[in-house]
């Protein structure tokens, strides 16, 4: 799991360029960030996912095996976020996780930095789940299709039965990710 949820997230950060103001929105610079900018420098995801290593010494019916699981889990769930980015008009590009949707327009959705998460993988750490409002809806064809989201990001939990996020975002503009 270690090994797939890195290389996900390492082949996912090379998808954006350095951080820096690209344009304005609401007459606010907007700042273009990466995913690990979300997390704190001193957050360590294998310090959490070397858990799993304890897993798989374990019987499936082993009830510590459980009890590691749930524990990897709630880490993952309560990851730190970073303070400073409360406020911050940025934009970033991501994956779509539909939460309230008619049809194809999706009003609210989870932002994540690989395709499938909270899907067809477990979810990524919170610090690296954005919950997104876009109350004139966004029409999703293909999930898999990339997307740049630009919105003042807040540092506020949103708990939902697929994930955890810990970052929330009134988005403002969405648009294709075009290589």
């Amino acid at each position: 799991m270690k090994l797939i949820y890195s290389l996900l997230l390492a082949g996912f950060l090379g998808f954006s360029g350095p951080a820096m103001a690209v344009e304005k929105v609401n007459g606010e610079p907007v700042q273009e960030v990466e995913w690990e900018q979300l997390m704190p420098a001193d957050f360590s995801l294998d310090a959490i996912l070397d858990q799993s290593a304890e897993l798989g010494s374990l019987d499936d019916f082993d009830p510590k095996a459980q009890q590691v699981l749930d524990q990897m889990m709630a880490e993952m769930q309560s990851a730190p976020i970073v303070p400073e980015m409360d406020g911050k008009m940025v934009k970033l590009p991501g994956y779509v996780v539909p939460l309230k949707a008619e049809g194809l327009w999706v009003t609210e959705f989870f932002l994540v930095p690989y395709f499938g998460a909270c899907i067809h993988v477990p979810p990524p750490p919170s610090n690296q789940i954005i919950y997104v409002r876009f109350e004139p809806g966004t029409k999703i064809e293909n999930l898999y299709d990339a997307i740049w989201v630009t919105g003042t990001l807040k540092t506020e939990t949103v708990m939902d039965e697929l994930a955890t996020s810990g970052y929330s975002m009134e988005a403002f503009q969405i648009e294709p990710y075009d290589l």
